[in-house]
């Protein structure tokens, strides 16, 4: 086996709140050791700015981040996609890991709502880690 750098892609349908928190997680919790995408099926303008606050909340900055559509060529150049609430919209290719995650939408939320959601979210990429990187 090649010890090619693994890749993840994050997948919720507008990119801007728990997929934008989950690449922020491990982007800081993996370093450089594995490659990390997002995208969302319909894509918002920008950031939500109160998973932005959260993950400020944590050091982690995600501010120059933007929302990005899904394609499938972001699902076939990843090893693992992790689906947040997109249903069918993510394109299914064999051979590659997908997990779909059941978290609360932040979406319309405070900050007191987003809190859990960003915690659920660090516990959960932990484990992808770990999982990944043998």
């Amino acid at each position: 086996m090649t010890m090619q750098k693994p890749s993840v892609l994050f997948v919720c349908v507008h990119n801007a709140g728990r997929s934008q928190m989950a690449a922020g997680w491990l982007r800081h919790l993996a370093g450089d050791r594995i490659e990390v995408r997002s995208a969302g099926s319909m894509p918002a303008d920008q950031i939500n700015p109160v998973a932005v606050e959260a993950m400020r909340e944590v050091g982690i900055d995600i501010t120059a981040e933007q929302p990005k559509v899904l394609t499938a060529e972001a699902v076939q150049a990843s090893d693992a996609v992790v689906t947040m609430g997109c249903g069918d919209a993510c394109p299914f290719f064999p051979g590659k890991r997908y997990e779909d995650w059941k978290l609360a939408d932040p979406a319309g939320q405070g900050i007191e709502a987003v809190r859990p959601i960003r915690d659920e979210i660090k516990t959960r990429v932990e484990a992808l880690i770990t999982a990944l990187i043998r």
